[in-house]
Order: structure tokens, then C-alpha cells, then sequence
């Protein structure tokens, strides 16, 4: 994922050098009217260039998606951006074939330069001591340097009329897509779906264990080639709407998304194509708003917002909510061990029930610790009525009886179980313990008792708290 994160950054630093040139034409340049205009225009979806351009993005969109997941979880990420940038020269050879924008040609001329681009990367890597981080810049840069001076060289001999058909490839304008390059699309789409359906599976086993498709007999070298090709065709069909300097972004970022809100690979491919496809769209619609608004650069944007958005608040791994997560387990563990002191108290003091009083100063005197922490969870558990506080004294209710004889009884089982399966001394016991508790379910409670047959005391002689107890 490291290299995931780098080529993002590689992208944006590339895009800003490049800011001047990325404000090419964009669909709502159609009519000029405000904002709120446009948006009901977008929404009428009337303008025959904004429904080629939305299915456009759909169509790149949905294959970014798809070839990036494998990208993502093969850690591919530079090598996908070294590929995109690889592809210049191709497109201007492409657009020399005829001195005009001709699909075929360019889609043709790109491909071979994009499979050109990867083989060398695989020679240097295999022939000489280069590592492969080395290799792809060295690609990167001189197949990048190529291309533009192919397109200098257009430039001078045609004349800067001739470029603007070329320069799409170069910074992205999906306005400029016709109903032409849709038809080629929709068929290179529709092919690699199609051949990714059936090498789903080969595909899966050399991405996460490339010595165990080899003892199965897999073709991996084969597999490696045809991704690549896979690779090739998802940035060439991207290239008009995104452009090389940006194209990698959409295949690394809706992907990158989707990592992290998925656990398996088939779901990481269903949400890194509807998150490709989603960012295509807000791209479109965000260019649509304004007067002289690129496509590519606010597509790539609404993708990073989105993995913004997944990084920060994704259910398993978003840092705001593991940070969320960790809060609430610290005041949970504060309350119950504030529970578990009571309860010690009783136990020790008096017979551990509902309604008896005990001095709050002498029970914080029985106790280490942060005194004002201990003070704000009596606080807190008079709020949730499992303790009742009056004249500095303090008695469990019911609930609160519950709760603490739930964590103790969590105690003295887990200590227990680590005496009597784990072989563990009974005086090194409660450290582990004391850690364990506050994370059993009371599910795992019930296996845990019916493992152990339900037994009475813990290692020291001490009652577990049963159940009807409480």
C-alpha cells in the first residue's frame, strides 16, 4: 500500500507542474450559465455531449476498477504508472499514422508502446542488478520524454489546429468523446470483463501466491502477460478522459478505497468498480458546473475524497473510527474496573448485594491508581444507574451488581482456564487476566463455563460469581 500512497503523490506533483495546460474545454462550455442552471441541465441528462461523457465515464470508470484491484493487491502501483506514462509515444505515433485523431491508431499505437514499456521494465529487472523501482523510472521518464517530443514535433509540422485532438490524450477532456471512441470502448470494456470472468480464479491464486500457482501448475509468466495487456488497454481507453499524467490515479485510487472497506476480493472489485465509477461521474459533473473547468483533474479529486473518506471512517480500518473504537473500550474498562474495585471491597468487607453502603474515600483508600479518573467513572456509572451516590457514600443497584459480578466472574474463569489448560503458575495469572476480561463476549463466557463444567471457585479459592447469583 506504501507504493500505493508514493504514485499518488507522483500523480498530484506531475498534475500541479502541469496545472496551466489542464483547463482544457469542458462540457458545460456548451452553454454559459450559473451554476444552479447547470445542475438542473446535468440532471435532465439532455445534452448529447454530457450522455456521451457520462458513459464514458462509466465505461473507464468500471475498467479502472477492475484492473486497479488487481494492481493494488499485487502492489503494482508504480508499475501501473510507469505503463500509463509509457504510452505517449504511442498515442502521438498513433495520431502521425493519419495526422488526425483515428481511435484504431492510437488504440493500436498505445497498446504496443504500453506492452513495449513493460517488457523492457521485466528485461532490466532480469538482466541487469537494477531493482524494479529503478527500472520503471528509468521507463517512466524516457518513454515520457519520447512522447512529448513526438507531440513538439506534430506541433511544429501541423500547426497548433491539429493538436487539440491530442492534447486530450495528454491532460484528459471527456468532452471530446464521440460516439466513435464509445463504440470502442464499450467493445474493449465489454472484452475484458468478459476474459477477466474466466481467468478470475488463476488470476486470484497468482496475485496473493505466485509459488503456489506454480505448484498447481498455473502458467503465471503467461497470466503476468496477459494482465499486462489487461493494463494496457484499461489506461489507452482512459487516456481521453483522464490523460497520461492522471490516469494512474484512477487506477490505484478507487481501488485503494476499496482495500479498505472490503476483506475479499470479489467485494474489493464490486466496490472498486461502483467507487471508479462514482468518481468518473462526479468528475463530469463537477466540470459541468463552472466556465473553463477541467474533467480529469476533478475526477482524480472526488476519488481521493472518497478515500479520504474510507481512510478516516471505514468500519474496520478508518482512523477516526478505530480512534472512536478506542475510546469507547478505555471508558469501558475504566467503568468495569471500577466495578470489579467495588465488588472486591464487598467481597472483602461485606456481603457483595445491591443496597450496601460504602464510604467513597475509603473505598478510593483500598485502591492505586488515578484518583480523579476513579471519581469521574462513579460519576459516570451513577448516570447509567449502576450505582446509586448520597452523602459521599455509594451502593451498588441491581444493575451495577450485574454488571460487576459479570466482570469478576470474566476474571476468575479466564484465570482458570489458563491454570487448568495452559499450564500457567496461579500466581502468574492475573496480569492476563486482567486484560482478557473486558474483551469476552458473554457468548464466549458461556463456552468458556460449559468448557470448564461450570466451576465454582478460581485458582486462589475465591467464588466465581454464578449466575443466578445476580
Amino acid at each position: 500500500m506504501n507504493k500505493s500512497f508514493r504514485s499518488v503523490f507522483l500523480i498530484f506533483a506531475l498534475y500541479f507542474l502541469s496545472i496551466d495546460q489542464l483547463y482544457a474545454a469542458r462540457i458545460g462550455e456548451l452553454v454559459e450559465s450559473n451554476s444552479w442552471d447547470q445542475i438542473k441541465r446535468f440532471f435532465t441528462f439532455s445534452d448529447r455531449g454530457l450522455q456521451l461523457s457520462l458513459i464514458g465515464a462509466l465505461l473507464f470508470g468500471s475498467v479502472c476498477g477492475l484492473t486497479g484491484s488487481f494492481i493494488v493487491v499485487r502492489r503494482m502501483a508504480l508499475f501501473g504508472d510507469a505503463i500509463s506514462h509509457a504510452v505517449l509515444p504511442g498515442v502521438a505515433i498513433g495520431f502521425m499514422w493519419g495526422m488526425e485523431k483515428d481511435p484504431l491508431a492510437i488504440l493500436v499505437g498505445a497498446t504496443i508502446a504500453g506492452l513495449l514499456g513493460s517488457v523492457l521494465v521485466q528485461a532490466i529487472v532480469r538482466t541487469s542488478r537494477i531493482k524494479q523501482d529503478a527500472a520503471l523510472g528509468i521507463v517512466l521518464a524516457s518513454f515520457f520524454a519520447v512522447g512529448l517530443c513526438l507531440i513538439r514535433m506534430i506541433q511544429n509540422h501541423e500547426g497548433a489546429s491539429k493538436m487539440s485532438g491530442l492534447k486530450t490524450y495528454l491532460f484528459g477532456d471527456v468532452a471530446v468523446i464521440d460516439s466513435s471512441d464509445i463504440m470502442t470502448m464499450s467493445v474493449i470494456v465489454v472484452l475484458t470483463f468478459v476474459l477477466f470472468y474466466f481467468l478470475y480464479r488463476p488470476l486470484l491464486i497468482v496475485s496473493f501466491d505466485r509459488q503456489f500457482a506454480y505448484s498447481l501448475g498455473i502458467p503465471v509468466r503467461l497470466l503476468d502477460a496477459v494482465f499486462q495487456m489487461f493494463l494496457v488497454i484499461a489506461i489507452v481507453i482512459s487516456l481521453q478522459a483522464v490523460g497520461v499524467v492522471l490516469v494512474s490515479a484512477m487506477l490505484i485510487i478507487p481501488a485503494a478505497t476499496a482495500y479498505l472497506l472490503a476483506d475479499r476480493m470479489n467485494k474489493m472489485i464490486f466496490l472498486a468498480i461502483i467507487i471508479g465509477v462514482i468518481s468518473a461521474i462526479l468528475g463530469v459533473f463537477f466540470s459541468f458546473l463552472g466556465s473553463n473547468l477541467p474533467t480529469g483533474p476533478f475526477m482524480v479529486i472526488s476519488s481521493s475524497l472518497l478515500f479520504a473518506m474510507a481512510y478516516l471512517f471505514s468500519p474496520k480500518n478508518g482512523r477516526i473510527t478505530n480512534w472512536y473504537r478506542y475510546l469507547q473500550l478505555k471508558s469501558k474498562v475504566r467503568k468495569e474496573n471500577t466495578l470489579k474495585l467495588i465488588y472486591h471491597y464487598l467481597e472483602k468487607n461485606a456481603e457483595a448485594k445491591e443496597g450496601v453502603n460504602i464510604e467513597v474515600s475509603e473505598l478510593l483508600r483500598t485502591s492505586k491508581g488515578d484518583t480523579k479518573g476513579k471519581l469521574s467513572s462513579l460519576r459516570i456509572l451513577e448516570k447509567s444507574g449502576s450505582i446509586e451516590l448520597e452523602n459521599k457514600k455509594l451502593s451498588l443497584t441491581n444493575l451495577g451488581l450485574e454488571q460487576a459480578s459479570s466482570i469478576v466472574r470474566n476474571h476468575r474463569l479466564w484465570e482458570l482456564y489458563l491454570t487448568n489448560e495452559a499450564n500457567y503458575a496461579a500466581d502468574h495469572v492475573h496480569d492476563d487476566a486482567e486484560k482478557v476480561e473486558h474483551l469476552l463476549s458473554e457468548e464466549k463466557v458461556k463456552e468458556l463455563e460449559l468448557f470448564l463444567d461450570h466451576p465454582t471457585v478460581d485458582p486462589h479459592g475465591k467464588p466465581i460469581p454464578g449466575r443466578g447469583q445476580v
